[in-house]
């Protein structure tokens, strides 16, 4: 395996805990001289439904609705945090689990590093909400870093 890496995919959720793995995503991009792609998933559990029965509506906006504000954010995000690149980075949007959706993009464009942000949450968080990193870094097929902020503390379990 090659550790020139040519293709690199930066999966953001807009979140504080996000912006370390962009930094990183950008030096590593002008380092290798690489590709950035830049993954946003609109997450397909944000629907909640009202009602059970043949007359269900999901509470909610649509999910069209959802993707067209999250390609404008991460439009304005990309312009904002990696705006200095030699090349604008190829952008993507997708609907459903994110860690699902970030494997399958990687496998689909033969991305060879992931960087992603991790949130370091506690034991009975992570047992509670599961953890879109560790999934990713557990299934991915190429190499994953994850990247901590800066202050985080570590906490004996």
């Amino acid at each position: 395996m090659s550790y020139l890496f040519t293709r690199i995919l930066l999966p953001t959720d807009f979140s504080e805990v996000a912006l370390p793995a962009v930094a990183c995503a950008r030096e590593l991009t002008r380092t290798f001289d690489a590709e950035l792609h830049c993954l946003h998933v609109v997450d397909n559990s944000y629907q909640y439904w009202g009602a059970v029965g043949p007359e269900t509506l999901p509470i909610g906006p649509p999910p069209d609705d959802m993707l067209i504000a999250a390609t404008e954010r991460l439009t304005r995000f990309c312009t904002e945090h990696l705006g200095d690149l030699k090349n604008p980075p190829t952008t993507h949007v997708a609907f459903g689990r994110p860690f699902a959706e970030i494997i399958s993009y990687a496998k689909e464009n033969r991305i060879e590093l992931i960087v992603l942000g991790t949130h370091g949450r506690g034991a009975i968080a992570h047992v509670l909400l599961g953890s879109t990193t560790e999934k990713v870094v557990r299934k991915a097929p190429c190499a994953v870093l994850t990247v901590r902020s800066s202050n985080h503390q570590f906490v004996m379990p």
